[in-house]
């Protein structure tokens, strides 16, 4: 275990019959375990061969959205930061300086693009191009089998981006945190099914959150992403889901909302990893607020699951999830009440 082995760690939030959020564990079978976890992570982190081909798939739609209108075309999420897992996505956002083309874009993309589906000699195989009119309108279409979603002008993902590398390189520890991110997010989504924004489940950037909630509380103390897996599964099982948000601020009691004041992450006076004043410094370099600054005053709307977005507190990270999304067979097992055996 890393430094708060048996420390006793007095978190916020929890249910009042909260068991422990820590088990002594033998070290020489964890550090086992840990190598172990490292291999496994082998398998499935990025590798070069599979960076060459999202780059390449990326590069390709890249320049045939450039084809359909002026604009510039980037890749955000867990491509660039390294994070996605073998049949991970590519997210691409287009900028335009004209603003008209909100309207018209998603069409122009979607008719090139299945274009270049006739196209047999196309330089990549497109298919399955598919237009859907969500809270942010995507395109999306399968590129040599890799699932490519694109949108318009979506700077936050962007500013979310820089933001979660900022933090991989605050808590260091050879990508410490990317890596129990590909960790637990293969747990999520291979083993209890609870990763999936469009199937009404976390989304990507909501768990990325709670894996930095648990670096956050036990200050990166930590000796491998198996024991970060592990206090995940531990705290979030044992969390007041029903009565508390999630931020990193420390749990917001849902009773108090719009009022979004933050109890402490810990009842002890242990220290934690991130300051308030990089907190508010994160937020006011990267916050970007949808449609401009009128969107800025509106309050946090609860939903079934909540979880603050550390860069707008006006952003409910959960609103992806529905209730049945979470409330099939074993797919709640950390969410209500689950746990990991070493």
């Amino acid at each position: 275990m890393g430094e708060h082995e048996g420390s006793g760690l007095l978190p916020n939030g929890l249910l009042p019959n909260a068991e422990p959020v820590i088990r002594v564990l033998d070290s020489e079978r964890w550090f086992r375990a840990e190598e172990r976890t490292n291999d496994l992570i082998g398998c499935i982190q990025p590798n070069q061969s599979s960076e060459e081909q999202r780059n390449a798939v990326a590069d390709y739609v890249q320049r045939l959205i450039m084809k359909c209108f002026p604009c510039q075309v980037f890749t955000f999420g867990s491509v660039p930061l390294k994070t996605y897992l073998p049949d991970g996505d590519i997210d691409l956002t287009a900028f335009s300086n004209n603003q008209t083309l909100k309207d018209t874009w998603a069409y122009q993309v979607r008719d090139m693009l299945q274009e270049e589906e006739k196209n047999e000699n196309a330089e990549f195989h497109v298919k399955e191009v598919q237009y859907i009119q969500a809270e942010v309108k995507l395109i999306k279409c399968l590129v040599e089998n890799i699932v490519v979603d694109i949108s318009f002008n979506q700077l936050g993902g962007l500013c979310t981006l820089c933001f979660l590398e900022e933090v991989d390189h605050l808590i260091n520890q050879n990508h410490l945190f990317k890596r129990s991110i590909i960790l637990i997010k293969a747990w999520c989504y291979y083993e209890s099914r609870v990763l999936g924004a469009h199937h009404g489940l976390i989304s990507t950037y909501a768990l990325e959150t709670l894996v930095l909630y648990i670096f956050h509380m036990f200050n990166n103390s930590f000796s491998g992403p198996l024991e970060v897996l592990y206090c995940f599964l531990e705290f979030f099982s044992n969390f007041d889901w029903d009565n508390f948000c999630v931020s990193l601020w420390g749990p917001v009691p849902i009773s108090s909302l719009p009022d979004v004041t933050a109890e402490p992450p810990r009842k002890d006076s242990g220290e934690l990893l991130l300051s308030k004043l990089f907190l508010d410094a994160c937020s006011s370099v990267y916050a970007v607020f949808p449609g401009g600054q009128e969107n800025q005053g509106q309050p946090f709307v609860s939903k079934h699951f909540n979880v603050i977005d550390p860069l707008r507190v006006n952003n409910n990270l959960g609103r992806s999830v529905s209730k049945e999304g979470l409330s099939e067979g074993s797919t709640r097992c950390w969410y209500k009440k689950g746990e990991l055996q070493p």
